[in-house]
Order: C-alpha cells, then structure tokens, then sequence
C-alpha cells in the first residue's frame, strides 16, 4: 500500500484504516512526559562512529528527502543505550510542518520543536539485512534529534544545496563523503523507549533515542524543505510541496520511558 500521505484523504488519521498495526500497543512518536520518565544508570553512553564515505544518494521520496548510507558492512554504526551490540546506520530523514513553530513528531512535555532529524540504523549483529530487522522487535535503533528556529546550521547546507537536483518525488542524486555525526548535538543525553515507525507500515520494531538537547535550524533553511514536491513531473498531478509531514503523538499504553540524565 502506497498511497499513503499527509493530506486530509491519505494522512494519518485515515491510517489506521489501511495499515492494523496503527491502533499497536507501541506506536510513534509519543509525548515525553519528563517527570514521568525513570532514570537509568546501567544506559550506556552513546557511540557514533559513523564514516563519511559510506553516505551514498540523497532522494526524493514524496514523502521526505532521505540521505542513503552503504549498511552493507559497519562502515557507520551507533552503540550504546540499551542496544545489544552494533547497529548499522540505514538513512537519514527529516519531518517537519507549514510553519517555523511545530513540524517535531516527539513532544517534550507537550512541547513542540520545529523539525525533527531521524538516523535510522538496524540490528546488524542479530539479523542479515535490514528487511529481515525491520520485522523483529529489537530490530531497528532510530536516533531523534529536535531541530528549532534559531541560527543558520552550516551542517546542513551540503543537504539544502542538493534539493535542485531532487526536487520532485522520484528524483536522487550522488551524495557522498557527508558525516552524519555534524548534525548532532553536543549533549548527547537521551530518553529511550520501544516504540514503531512513524511511517506506513508502522512496524513496532523501533528502539527510540530522542536526544534531549536540540540543534539549530533558520528558517530559510526550513522552508528549503517545504519546497521540494510531493509529485513527479511526468505524473499529471498538480504541483504540491511537502509542507508537512509529521505523524501526531501516540498514546504511552503502559511503555516507559528510560532516560540517561537525572
């Protein structure tokens, strides 16, 4: 099932109806409550050791623009939390909404942020490619970083500037020797919980990292995103930008929430 989207017809409120796994147990995102998440001691720091060289193309997908990485050996890998073992990084997307003041899937307290990075990676020690991950429900470690309206990001120039050659759905382009590890944070604190994707097919088998402190974004960087299309040239359609894409917050059902920082 691919036609799925943001708008009125197709978006998430209708997702449910064509994807079960909607009304899961442990779907995402999900609002952080922050006095309601426990402290855990035995986290593991987190460890980027991600190779610039392994990023491959960047795309269009229609539904977000995604930097692709080669996961065929552990050329970038994320350890640490309460991950077991090593996780290969798969890709790189962002979601974000019409206007600078919300766009973020996770919430903070209710909060909002105006974007949201996610760094996909799979459970390379356990499975044997990321089909096989991203049905097992320790398959999949996805890393969340909030982006908020504030001073232009250099970091993300080398991705903005490559929105030419994308920008219709369908369209990729060679985009290589570009290190994931500069849209990072400094504080690498975090909260963790079992979660799903936040996209069609919403398979439960999300470990979540959503990193406390967020990086900058301007917000003529921001609306560079909103400018790509959700279409391709040769499909008839009317022209559509991707001005939103954002699935809202999904109900806890009992999961907690572990954080790395008292």
């Amino acid at each position: 099932m691919n036609d799925w989207g943001y708008a009125v017809h197709n978006g998430p409120e209708v997702w449910p109806e064509l994807f079960p796994l909607a009304n899961g147990d442990r779907q995402s995102p999900i609002d952080i409550i922050t006095q309601d998440a426990v402290y855990d001691p035995n986290l593991m720091p987190l460890h980027f050791n991600y190779d610039p060289h392994s990023a491959k193309v960047i795309n269009n997908s229609g539904h977000t623009f995604t930097v692709e990485f080669d996961d065929g050996k552990d050329y970038s890998v994320l350890r640490g939390g309460s991950l077991q073992g090593t996780y290969r990084l798969r890709q790189l997307h962002f979601h974000w909404g019409p206007c600078d003041d919300y766009g973020a899937e996770h919430k903070v307290d209710g909060r909002d942020h105006a974007a949201e990075l996610h760094l996909v990676h799979w459970n390379s020690e356990k499975y044997p490619s990321f089909r096989d991950a991203a049905y097992k429900s320790d398959g999949l470690g996805v890393v969340a970083v909030f982006l908020k309206i504030g001073e232009h990001n250099t970091n993300l120039d080398r991705i903005t500037d490559a929105f030419d050659a994308i920008n219709t759905k369908g369209k990729q382009t060679s985009f290589t020797n570009y290190d994931p590890s500069t849209l990072l944070p400094g504080c690498k604190d975090f909260w963790m919980y079992p979660g799903s994707l936040t996209v069609p097919p919403l398979l439960e088998s999300v470990i979540w990292i959503v990193l406390k402190e967020p990086i900058t974004i301007s917000s003529r960087q921001l609306s560079r995103f909103r400018s790509l299309l959700s279409h391709s040239n040769e499909d008839g359609t009317e022209s559509c930008n991707i001005d939103k894409n954002h699935r809202p917050v999904q109900p806890l059902r009992g999961r907690k929430v572990k954080a790395s920082f008292l």
